[in-house]
């Protein structure tokens, strides 16, 4: 059987939940199936309760993680723009997740209604399938059609002046630390991430895991006996 190519990878990590992903990536160390590439609890390897996500509906997305650094402006360092940005994108291999870091004051950071339909349009064409940020954005109305993906912590309508402070450096966004080029396996659960040199093992060892664990629950729905289930707990 020929192997499969990165791509169809990726199509193939769609086709399980972001739980399950992350089961063979760190959550079980004692599984033979999970990969142990992190500390489970002390690895800031998956995000927190403080984000959620916007459109359920459109499942889950697989993408190599494009960082970004948002913050007020600062007329000490205007260097960097929207340009920077797109290009960046357009170096990532696709489709690309971008995580943004919004560095605000805390008394501004609940109110950055960070990215609207018209950011959202250029992330789109850039290749970019979703976003993820431990902030606000606005036009969830607009977006909505666009099918483009949102990890964030809510909602706001508005925003005052902003600029680029970083693009593609190592970044942490919601207790994930996520560096460019990884991958982000994201849904309505949230997100983790992985190397993606370990995308081939992820998607092989992920099949098997989730078997097996169908073919427990099939064992103890069918247990009729405190035994029984003992027996399935058990092995």
């Amino acid at each position: 059987m020929p192997e499969l190519s990165e791509q169809e990878i990726l199509e193939k990590l769609k086709g399980f939940d972001t739980p399950s992903i992350t089961n063979v990536v760190a959550t079980y160390p004692r599984n033979p199936l999970c990969l142990g590439l992190y500390d489970p609890w002390r690895s800031n390897w998956y995000t927190d309760q403080s984000v959620r996500c916007i459109y359920p509906e459109l499942g889950r997305l697989v993408g190599y993680a494009v960082t970004v650094v948002y913050s007020l402006p600062d007329p000490n360092f205007n260097r960097l723009t929207m340009r920077d940005l797109v290009e960046a994108l357009a170096k990532s291999r696709k489709p690309s997740i971008i995580v943004i870091k919004q560095d605000f004051p805390p008394e501004i950071l609940p109110k950055v209604g960070l990215c609207g339909g018209q950011m959202t349009t250029m992330f789109k064409t850039c290749g970019a399938v979703g976003v993820v940020t431990n902030g606000p954005s606005r036009d969830i109305d607009e977006i909505r059609p666009m099918n483009f993906q949102y990890l964030m912590s809510g909602v706001t309508p508005g925003h005052g002046s902003m600029a680029i402070k970083a693009v593609n450096v190592p970044v942490s966004v919601a207790g994930m630390d996520i560096a460019p080029g990884e991958i982000i396996h994201m849904d309505e659960n949230g997100a983790c991430k992985f190397p993606a040199d370990k995308l081939a093992d992820v998607c092989k060892n992920v099949k098997e895991l989730v078997k097996a664990e169908e073919e427990r629950a099939k064992a103890l729905r069918a247990a009729k006996t405190v035994e029984e289930i003992k027996a399935v707990l058990s092995g």
